[in-house]
């Protein structure tokens, strides 16, 4: 459907830092919607001066899915209305799902992680906490794997079909360490043996068919940096925490 179908632009996400339309794409009489960024509406970005954005996006969705680490909406790189760019099928939220937030302590629902303790506008004291679902854990493992340098609590969507996706993922795949992200509830914890397995299997997807298909969108340093990473991760088997050379939760949050 987000490959071949044909695109509509019917408005544009204002909110967002590039270009990003809301479409909808229809195929054979099947109509769906779909995030449209192309990549003439980028705004070049200083530490991320090889490919695309809209490339980055494809790339994580690749490792994704390949992996089976998260789930990220379908998505794929093709000519557009103002040319190529990033197709990502449109995710239908369920609105009554809480997933992130910052609230007072007394508030945080049974069973939620808390990220980080500070105070609100007022003095008060306030939590940023999210959900422990398994989906969101397999999403801060993906986000390990590729260095999400950006993982907003925006980012992060609770589906109508019960799933949960992680979308935006165009400041990814860097070979330095840049991971900033706010499901760090889980610092510590050792990894789910599902989780491992999927690391364990990373190496060769890379050397093979994920391998060729991340090429037009990374460089080889970048590719090879993914199998590093998992290695890594899978060597010390628990999530990792924050490191101290950088900024680990992104701003704003949301």
């Amino acid at each position: 459907m987000v490959a071949h179908g044909r695109i509509s632009v019917e408005g544009r996400l204002v909110d967002a830092s590039n270009v990003t339309l809301f479409c909808s794409v229809e195929l054979a009489g099947v109509e769906a919607n779909a995030v449209y960024k192309p990549v003439s509406g980028e705004r070049p970005l200083w530490d991320f001066p090889d490919g695309t954005l809209a490339g980055r996006e494809v790339a994580t969705a690749l490792v994704a899915e390949r992996t089976g680490l998260g789930r990220v909406p379908p998505t794929v790189l093709r000519d557009g209305p103002f040319g190529p760019g990033m197709v990502q099928l449109w995710v239908e939220t369920d609105e009554d799902v809480d997933l992130i937030d910052v609230r007072a302590p007394a508030e945080v629902p049974d069973g939620w992680r808390i990220v980080l303790h500070a105070h609100d506008r007022l003095g008060e004291p306030a939590v940023l906490a999210h959900a422990d679902h398994p989906g969101m854990r397999e999403l801060a493992a993906l986000d390990v794997v590729v260095n999400n340098t950006d993982r907003k609590g925006g980012h992060v969507l609770a589906g109508v079909d019960g799933a949960i996706y992680g979308v935006d993922h165009g400041i990814c795949l860097h070979t330095d360490p840049k991971l900033r992200t706010v499901l760090w509830g889980w610092v510590g914890d050792e990894l789910p043996g599902e989780i491992v397995e999927k690391l364990a299997a990373v190496p060769s997807l890379l050397e093979g068919s994920l391998g060729e298909e991340l090429a037009p969108h990374l460089t080889r340093a970048e590719i090879r940096a993914i199998g590093t990473r998992a290695a890594k991760l899978l060597a010390e088997g628990r999530f990792p925490e924050p490191g101290d050379d950088w900024r680990a939760i992104p701003w704003p949050l949301f």
